[in-house]
């Protein structure tokens, strides 16, 4: 007797294939919004805070903390017994959320607190984007646990984890997207409703999911049934989930730290932690993982070990110091990540398992964008928990043996006999002036070098490994001590110290304040030298000209704002007659340009007051009256972090509002990584105001901290503005650029960052 056939069972077949695709698809797609919106986010609140890499650190802890609420949901929802049930309520949560959209910045909470930034960062982004972000997030474990139970009895069901590699992986390429493609490609505004578009198509996503959901009773299925219980996740095992997971979360927000702080400065280098954490993720929840976990502890004991010997450094080759230290967080993030995968549950704890994750991430996002900060006077979180980590490596359940125990306390001795023999070096004074402080860096390198091979010799012993690593790390930061710092000092907006120097062409000992690797300023302490502008502000320098040409002009007083305080060098110039305002974003830098122990060219060189304005800049001279200032000096872009919103064709037309009929605006170009003048010059050609630019080249023969060579572009009121800078020979007219002058909703960095490569390699 022939079998009828069920017309509805090749659909069936079909759908039943297609499944998998769909919420791989699905997760893909949610991840890349997810991870698109983060950078996008972060551009969208820079007019507001500047572009310091902590207003990234502090938006992760954001994103952490949103993505955290989003797994809580996820993880709730499960109490819902139908599937149905649950697309219904998922699916209302997504279409109320789209009421947020486009993305927006909200002002409900007025300009930033300049005491407390990072609150205001905070509450601005839960309320600005807060809901859309949570509801999307909340797409991978949700998506998987649904996996789960429409595939159950399918071989692919019983490890849905799988999908998770799918989710990272849209992540990592979303994220490497943003500044190489998306940025460079669209405006601001564009990417928004682009992003808006990218949402309504996930929803749509998971509508067909639902459909499928809703037709399995069409071809005579139920709805999927619960899955079976297993037995609860301990406590003690849910701490160490956490632990797994907060230690790459913090290791790589200091990584970023450490990396701009004392090591290079560099456009986008956050990016790199960043994809590296992702693909960790990936690689972990394969199948097969690409690189097996035994040999993830080994590379992880080789490369700790070595970024132990080095973290403390700031000289020498810095590729390989990245490398290194870069190699470490992506091993030591791996092997968490591993050992994370090997702990998951079964798919019934799914949705718990990614929560206590995501819990992890914002206890270490916490510790490094919060708490750190106020914590400690410089990235002290990264070596911290780069140590640490090596105690949630296998803890062997073997005897201890004797040549452990030897190779320990060899190691120990070793990295604390490197700063016993560098003291007697400091104290004898004959051997120090024979041996380099090159060399001797490169011999203290050498001796941790020997103690972090003792240190790989116990890797298999957690506690000893870390006790090494400690110990070097002390000892690396006891002897890399580089210049004698006589002040270190940390807010939201980084670190800053002051160094003392000694300079002989400059009357003997100078303050050097640095943000970073970046100099922000110098003094001489000599009564010679005291009031002598340094660096770029020096009387040589565009700078230096453009405001002894004003108050040339002002016999009467000039009026001058300058956007950067620094050292307060530029107070140097100022006549009793003169008003000087300074713009600065960090309450900080005011704090100890007017400390008289370091810098006394506000307070003591200036004749008469001097007022500083703290805040972002954009916002701040927004509020000051039309024609107010003779002089403008812009200048924030001699470091990584630029805040390209100064150079916008809507900044530009701010500060010419604020000019007197003859007066100009300097913006100091200055930069290492990024060509930024021509889109500054191409911004001065939109609003059709005159513009002149000066490439000025430090004298030999001078101070060290005397000058500083110095890019700088001037830009007129009015082309009466340009007399006595017209006739000038140091300053030239540029050709006209093709390149398209940045806006407030638009702005190219990766093409600044490949027209400077393109210049440095002519």
């Amino acid at each position: 007797m022939t079998e009828a056939v069920d017309p509805l069972r090749p659909a069936a077949q079909t759908s039943d294939r297609l499944q998998p695709i769909l919420f791989a698809v699905a997760i893909f797609t949610s991840a890349c919004l997810v991870f698109v919106v983060q950078p996008m986010a972060a551009k969208l609140i820079l007019p507001t805070l500047g572009g310091s890499p902590s207003v990234w650190n502090a938006s992760m802890v954001f994103f952490q903390t949103a993505l955290l609420a989003g797994y809580a949901y996820a993880h709730l929802l499960q109490r819902i017994p139908t599937m149905r049930g649950q697309v219904a309520v998922h699916l209302t949560l997504l279409v109320l959320a789209a009421l947020f959209l486009p993305l927006r910045i909200s002002g409900v909470l007025g300009d930033p607190d300049a005491a407390q930034p990072a609150l205001w960062l905070l509450a601005t982004l839960a309320v600005s984007i807060g809901a859309p972000f949570a509801v999307l997030s909340a797409t991978a474990p949700l998506l998987q646990a649904w996996y789960a139970r429409v595939r159950a009895g399918h071989a692919d069901g019983a490890n849905p984890y799988v999908l998770y590699a799918a989710s990272n992986l849209g992540s990592f390429l979303a994220l490497l997207a943003y500044p190489i493609v998306i940025e460079p490609l669209a405006s601001l505004s564009g990417q928004r409703w682009g992003w808006s578009a990218g949402y309504g198509l996930f929803v749509l996503m998971v509508v067909g999911l639902g459909v499928q959901v809703w037709r399995r009773r069409e071809v005579g299925s139920a709805d999927p049934a619960p899955l079976s219980r297993s037995a609860p996740i301990a406590w003690r095992e849910k701490g160490m989930l956490v632990l797994l997971a907060a230690a790459p979360s913090s290791l790589m927000l200091g990584v970023t730290a450490h990396l701009t702080t004392d090591v290079a400065s560099a456009p986008f280098l956050w990016v790199i932690p960043l994809a590296l954490y992702l693909l960790t993720f990936v690689i972990a929840f394969q199948t097969r993982p690409a690189i097996p976990p035994a040999l993830t502890l080994g590379l992880q004991a080789t490369m700790g070990a070595a970024c132990a010997a080095l973290i403390a450094f700031r000289t020498g080759e810095w590729l390989l110091v990245f490398a290194v230290n870069l190699g470490a967080f992506f091993f030591t993030a791996l092997m968490c990540h591993q050992r994370l995968a090997a702990r998951r549950p079964a798919p019934d704890r799914l949705t718990e398992f990614y929560l206590l994750l995501s819990l992890g991430g914002v206890v270490g996002g916490v510790f490094n964008g919060l708490l750190a900060p106020v914590v400690f006077n410089m990235v002290w979180e990264y070596p911290i928990v780069l140590v640490a980590a090596a105690l949630l490596r296998p803890w062997s359940r073997r005897e201890m043996r004797p040549w452990e125990i030897i190779c320990c306390v060899a190691g120990v001795v070793i990295a604390f006999l490197g700063p016993v023999s560098m003291e007697a070096v400091r104290y004898a004074p004959d051997v120090r002036a024979a041996v380099p402080d090159a060399q001797l860096i490169r011999i203290a390198q050498g001796v941790l070098g020997i103690a972090a091979m003792f240190a790989f010799l116990v890797r298999d012993r957690a506690v000893l490994f870390a006790v090494v690593l400690g110990a070097i790390v002390w000892s690396g930061y006891h002897l890399a001590r580089g210049y004698d710092w006589a002040l270190s000092e940390r807010s939201f907006f980084g670190v800053m110290r002051v160094a003392k120097i000694d300079d002989p062409l400059m009357g003997g000992p100078v303050n050097v304040l640095m943000h970073g690797t970046t100099l922000h300023g110098a003094q001489a302490q000599g009564r010679s030298h005291l009031c002598q502008p340094t660096l770029y502000y020096a009387t040589s320098t565009p700078l230096g000209q453009a405001m002894l040409q004003t108050q040339a002009r002002h016999l009467e007083g000039a009026r001058v704002g300058v956007v950067g305080q620094g050292s307060g060098a530029m107070a140097a110039y100022k006549r009793s007659q003169d008003q000087l305002t300074f713009f600065e974003i960090d309450p900080m830098v005011d704090r100890l340009s007017r400390d008289p122990r370091w810098f006394s060219f506000i307070d003591g060189c200036a004749d008469g007051p001097v007022r500083t304005v703290i805040g972002d800049a954009r916002l701040t001279m927004d509020r000051e009256p039309a024609g107010a200032y003779d002089l403008l000096i812009i200048d924030a872009f001699s470091s990584d972090a630029v805040p390209t919103h100064l150079l916008t064709v809507e900044a530009i037309r701010g500060y010419l509002r604020l000019l007197s009929p003859d007066g100009v605006v300097v913006l100091h170009l200055s930069n290492r990584n990024l060509e930024i003048t021509l889109p500054a010059e191409a911004a001065a050609q939109a609003l059709g105001a005159p513009h002149l630019h000066q490439v000025y080249i430090e004298r030999q023969g001078q101070g060290q901290m005397a000058e500083a060579s110095t890019e700088a572009l001037l830009i007129g009121k009015s082309q009466a503005a340009m007399a006595g800078f017209d006739d000038d020979r140091r300053w030239r007219r540029l050709a006209s650029t093709d390149v398209r002058p940045w806006t407030d909703d638009y702005v190219n960095l990766f093409g600044s960052l490949v027209r400077q490569m393109e210049m440095s390699a002519r």
